[in-house]
């Protein structure tokens, strides 16, 4: 073998990943260059050169959702509920659904504000020269429609797929600890302590269905219904679930004494922070339907009275 042959090989080598490199920084920019454009859930199509770089998000499961899909250090800031992850906690607050700070918002010069299609306030931003993203997740469609358009925004499709796929399987996984004794008992879940429920066409009654419930609330009656208290007590629930310091009261409530879930202990009750995991609709959807087949875990142990 000639002595130069070594050298020459490292050489072709080191060519051959100069290319490789450059090719890939050719797709990433070719990537970037493209207009990114998106159909919001009023119908509304935008359209951007290239990523946004300075996000606000309007809604917790927004905030959330941007976060896990890659925004990190594109959020400038964020609705006054949002707290996870503990990151985000030095970031602007910007008001809620009824009183969203059109000011301050206007001062960080966002590229997009991510919103909910029922926050009210948004057309003066609007007129303002701001580009609103309004979406909604009342359903499992929803949220997955809701994270492609982040991602798509974020300039990382594949992202939002790569996350639902990772959802799915770990409610499968939460769905396979609920004991037999539970699959198919009827179930109520109380939104704020009431008398909204979560429906069984809401991403709360979705999960709630995968694991094997079956929910008072009729699909007819839509997403988060209000129910009658006297209808919960016509529909006999086994197993009830809601925020904890509230269903103390439950025994309080006329005729409720006798409903299954009362007599039987079948009481699913969260603190405030996992009960703002499991109402939001956001990238934390398997980590609540785990909280949910914990706690029905636990009270299915022993068998119905």
């Amino acid at each position: 073998m000639s002595p130069w042959m070594p050298a020459r090989r490292r050489a072709l080598r080191a060519v051959a990943r100069l290319g490789a490199l450059l090719a890939f920084g050719w797709a990433l920019a070719t990537a970037w260059a493209q207009p990114i454009v998106v159909r919001d859930d009023r119908g509304t199509e935008h359209r951007f050169a290239a990523p946004p770089q300075r996000i606000v998000t309007l809604l917790p499961s927004l905030t959330e959702a941007a976060w896990v899909l890659g925004a990190g250090a594109r959020l400038v800031g964020v609705e006054r509920h949002s707290d996870w992850p503990a990151q985000i906690s030095a970031l602007p607050r910007l008001g809620g659904l009824d009183d969203v700070q059109v000011e301050a918002i206007a001062r960080l010069k966002p590229d997009v504000v991510l919103a909910s299609t029922s926050a009210r306030a948004l057309d003066r931003l609007e007129a303002l020269g701001f580009t609103v993203v309004r979406l909604r997740s009342d359903s499992h469609a929803d949220m997955r429609r809701t994270l492609a358009v982040v991602a798509q925004l974020l300039g990382t499709p594949d992202e939002a797929e790569r996350l639902w796929a990772r959802l799915q399987a770990e409610i499968a996984a939460a769905g396979a600890r609920v004991p037999a004794a539970l699959r198919g008992r009827r179930f109520y879940f109380e939104i704020g302590g009431g008398p909204y429920a979560a429906g069984a066409t809401s991403f709360i009654g979705e999960t709630l269905a995968q694991l094997g419930l079956n929910n008072i609330a009729p699909r007819e009656l839509g997403p988060f219904p209000k129910l009658n208290p006297e209808f919960i007590v016509r529909a006999r629930p086994e197993v009830i679930l809601g925020l904890q310091r509230e269903q103390a009261a439950l025994l309080a409530r006329p005729g409720w004494h006798v409903l299954p879930a009362v007599q039987q202990g079948w009481l699913c009750g969260f603190d405030s922070a996992h009960y703002d995991m499991l109402t939001r609709p956001g990238p934390r959807l398997g980590e609540a339907a785990g909280l949910l087949a914990d706690c029905l875990a636990r009270i299915g142990h022993g068998r119905p009275r």
